[in-house]
């Protein structure tokens, strides 16, 4: 698995799964139940992952629409 995205902006997650699934990708969101867990102070940012095999095709995606990899 490859970390496509990393970020507290739920809105951006949403926004960015959405986008990956209506091209076909499959993506996971990992440290969501931590990230809650901790009072979503921003400390522990959720990561937006896909198959290694998918990395580039999400990417352009991501990079299609503005969302920068690493915003938060």
């Amino acid at each position: 698995m490859r970390v496509v995205l990393l970020t507290n902006d739920l809105v951006q997650l949403s926004f960015a799964e959405a986008a990956l699934r209506a091209e076909g990708l499959q993506s996971l969101t990992l440290d969501a139940a931590t990230s809650a867990a901790e009072g979503s102070i921003g400390a522990i940012p959720r990561r937006l992952v896909v198959a290694a095999a998918d990395e580039v095709a999400a990417r352009r995606v991501l990079a299609a629409l503005g969302i920068d990899p690493s915003d938060g």
